[in-house]
């Protein structure tokens, strides 16, 4: 499913460069992120398959920097490829990386043994009718998906629009964070293993996305050095949550459900992600961005109860 997925992306991509048109370039773009996508839930169940739970926290903290890391990649290397040599150029990177990764994964990625059948002949229950543990933990991710979004989307045209900092030291300081926000996300995987729970660790960040919002919306008042600095704490924070639900919806779910659970997990996140641009930018030019940000430090405060107690967790081991 991986090499597939890449392989596929690598097609898109490889269509992208000679699209004659915008409307062409736009589907062969559809395409490709559709084609991506398959990656998300199938490396998942990789790392839970072939990790035991006190390790699967790094494991997956490992899996969710790339994200963070390619926007990196691709921020500091498709702009300057694409004003060089244009769109064209610029989507071999894309093409080369993911054709490259479609035959590493194809080689080196072996499936992990699926367990043993269970005695009984009946098929195994679903895990969102025994309780309501699944269907918290994609609502709390769909709420913090809201000021990870913001941030990535207008961190940056707010430190250039309201705090006037120089283009290229905003781009750098959005860079840094996305780099820093990549290593947090394995720290925080390291400390659920620590404390042996996901959840607990997923309430603290909830809580936290919520204080830096906050913070954020009064940073601007500060002068731009403040700004930047609570900018770039609160796009390591924001980030912290999915690689703890990823992996709490994959260890509650079961093997037999979870690449479905997994799937639920990302088209909620993504169809939030989608809809923060409009309505946050919306909302931006209604009311500005420090009221912006006070509201949407209203989702983070929201997911904090939402969030399964460690007891219910523990009930699902």
């Amino acid at each position: 499913m991986i090499s597939g997925g890449l392989a596929l992306t690598a097609l898109a991509a490889l269509g992208a460069t000679t699209a004659p048109g915008y409307v062409s370039l736009g589907l062969f773009l559809l395409l490709g992120g559709a084609a991506s996508a398959s990656t998300n839930s199938a490396s998942g169940k990789v790392v839970v398959g072939w990790f035991p739970r006190d390790r699967r926290g790094l494991a997956m903290g490992i899996r969710q920097m790339a994200q963070p890391l390619g926007v990196t990649v691709a921020a500091v290397t498709v702009p300057t490829i694409a004003a060089a040599g244009g769109i064209g150029a610029a989507l071999v990177v894309p093409l080369v990386l993911t054709a490259v990764l479609a035959v590493a994964c194809a080689i080196g990625i072996v499936n992990p043994p699926r367990p043993a059948a269970a005695a009984s002949s009946e098929p195994p229950g679903n895990p969102y009718r025994a309780s309501g543990f699944l269907w918290r933990i994609h609502a709390v991710s769909v709420l913090l998906v809201v000021p990870q979004f913001t941030l990535s989307t207008f961190g940056l045209v707010w430190l250039v629009t309201e705090l006037r900092v120089p283009a290229l030291a905003a781009g750098v300081l959005v860079g840094s964070a996305q780099f820093v926000g990549a290593v947090g996300r394995i720290g925080i995987g390291v400390l659920s293993d620590r404390v042996a729970s996901r959840v607990r660790p997923l309430r603290w960040v909830a809580v936290s996305a919520c204080v830096v919002m906050l913070l954020l919306a009064a940073a601007g008042q500060a002068g731009w050095q403040v700004g930047a600095i609570v900018l770039v704490i609160a796009m390591t924070v924001t980030v912290a949550d999915n690689g703890l639900a990823f992996t709490s919806v994959a260890e509650m779910s079961g093997a037999a459900w979870s690449g479905r659970a997994l799937g639920v997990q990302n088209t909620g996140q993504f169809i939030a992600a989608s809809a923060v641009g409009p309505l946050v930018g919306a909302l931006i030019g209604l009311v500005g961005y420090p009221l912006a940000f006070v509201a949407v430090a209203v989702c983070p405060a929201i997911a904090v109860p939402l969030v399964p107690r460690v007891a219910a967790e523990k009930d699902h081991l």
